[in-house]
Parts: C-alpha cells; structure tokens; sequence
C-alpha cells in the first residue's frame, strides 16, 4: 500500500448542522470544537444550529469550516489510521497547518478567524466575481483572461475545472467569451474575487497579524497552495501568498501522487476534493469523512 494523505476541504459546501455527527461521535473532534468556542463562543452552534444564510459570511464560514475540516481529521487519526502528508483548499490549508503542527490548533483558528476578517474587509473594498470554466483546458482559459482588465486564473481544480477571479462588471461578458470557444462558464455564489490581487490588502493584513504568531516545523509534509510542494522555506509567506495567489490543486495532487500516495482522504465539509481528484488521479482511492457513517465506513 502507498502512503496516506488527508486533504482538507474549503467554503462553499457549509450547511447547516455540519459537524453535528462527528463532534458526538468522536472525543478527539469535541475537542477541536471546545478550543474553537473557547477562542470564538458560538463556532459550534453556529455549525450545528445555523441557518444556511449565516453560515454563508465570510467571517462565519471560515472558522466554521476549519472546525468542522480539523475535528474529521482528528476522529480519523483517534480511529487509529497512520497519514503520510496533507493539504487543504484555499482556507483547509489553514486546518492543515494545525495537523501538520506547524500552528497549535487555538493559533491555527485564531489565524482563520482573523483571515476571514481581513478577506471579508478585502472583498467588500473591492468588489469582485467568480466564474467556474469548464471543458476548456487552462492555458485557452488563461489567454481569454489576458483580454480582460483585471481578471485572473485563480483555482486550477482539474483538467476539466479552473475558477478564474474578475472585476463583476466582466462577468457576462467573460461566460459569453468562453461560450464563444466551445467552453462553459458559470458565476459563482461568493462574496469576492478571491485568491487573485483583489486580495491584496488581505494578504499584507495577515503578514502583519503572523508577525506575533509562531511557527514550528511539520511533523508530516504539508503541501502548500501557492508552490504545490511541501511547505519549506518561510512558511509565513507562503500563507500571505494563497490568500492572493492561485491555489495550484491539480498540480498538488500529481505532486502527492509522484511522491507514493494513492488514498485521499477528504475531512470537512463535502466531497468537493473528492470528485477533483478522481478526476486528477482516477487511479488512487478518493474516500471523504465528514459524518458518522463515514467514519464508521472508514477501514484503510
């Protein structure tokens, strides 16, 4: 058998009542939600008890999502399974960074609280959109991008998937465009052009936040959104990066893949990596964890 990776999912998927199932079943995920009421009272029930609206600001998703993403992870590690590396999407990769223990898990959640701050801050300074393109690979979409005024590639998902980030004026006028070349795009239900220079402010925000906060070396290889390698290097800047940089996820799951592993765990919210990395590595095992019955499923 290869090596074992835990990916940890990001925003979009949060529903209500996310987490429920895991916090109940599991004392080691309890106790994610414990440290993250202490440091924010409330993370919990706005997990279990939220409405779908609520959980869909910025400032609620990120910390709710990094509780219920760092609890799957921490029931699947107290189930006794052994995991050789890990990454997370966009805010996951904050989660990844407590289990990897580069961050505490109270500094780790204090980091995405105050990133989701900065980025709702960002977003609202400077409006944006997001448009998801399909059946077109990345470099078509990257030249349709270099016709716009501030627009960039900002997800590269897939072969078949890349989210791309653009002033909302744009919005119409990009879907028509990819149309135009035998693509489909689609806008996205989010509150700002994220991982692109509309999140500049954000970014230097975070820096001057990590300036105070300590990072430790990993006890397993941590794959970073910005250079799809492991984290090496000053990890600080690499976490002021993603926030307004591209997040490079296929190409951090044929890393993963070229270095051994071939099972995918996805913990947290959805089977967003799930699906993406069928379709990056249709060879490896993709399972997700994110209630009950899923870790009862889990036998690796």
């Amino acid at each position: 058998m290869g090596k074992i990776a835990l990916v940890f999912s990001g925003q979009g998927a949060q529903y209500p009542g996310m987490g429920k199932e895991i916090a109940e079943a599991s004392a080691a995920a309890k106790a994610v939600f414990d440290i993250c009421d202490s440091v924010r009272p409330g993370t919990s029930a706005q997990c279990f008890e939220g409405t779908a609206e609520e959980l869909s600001v910025t400032i609620n998703t990120q910390p709710c999502v990094f509780a219920c993403d760092l609890a799957a992870a921490r029931a699947v590690e107290e189930k006794g399974v052994k995991v050789d590396c890990a990454a997370g999407f966009s805010l996951g990769e904050i989660a990844a960074l407590a289990f990897s223990g580069i961050l505490s898990d109270e500094e780790a959640f204090k980091l995405v609280c105050e990133r989701g701050k900065l980025m709702d801050k960002a977003a609202k300074a400077n409006p944006g959109a997001m448009l998801a393109v399909m059946k077109l690979p990345a470099d078509k979409i990257e030249e349709v991008c270099a016709r716009f005024e501030s627009t960039y590639p900002v997800n590269y998902n897939s072969p078949a998937q890349t989210v791309i980030a653009t002033k909302s004026e744009n919005a119409e006028a990009l879907i028509e465009a990819f149309s135009d070349i035998r693509g489909r795009a689609k806008q996205l239900a989010v509150s700002g052009a994220f991982h692109s220079p509309f999140m500049s402010e954000a970014a230097d925000g975070l820096m001057e936040y990590m300036n105070n906060v300590e990072f430790s070396q990993p006890k397993l290889p941590i794959y970073s959104n910005y250079t799809a390698k492991p984290y090496e290097g000053d990890f600080k800047s690499l976490v002021k990066a993603q926030v307004e940089s591209p997040v490079r996820w296929q190409t951090i799951i044929e890393n993963m893949t070229a270095d051994g592993v071939d099972t995918f765990i996805e913990v947290g919210v959805g089977k967003t990596l799930t699906g993406l990395i069928k379709r990056i590595a249709p060879d490896a095992k993709a399972i997700k964890v994110e209630n009950l019955s899923d870790l009862e499923a889990l036998d690796i």
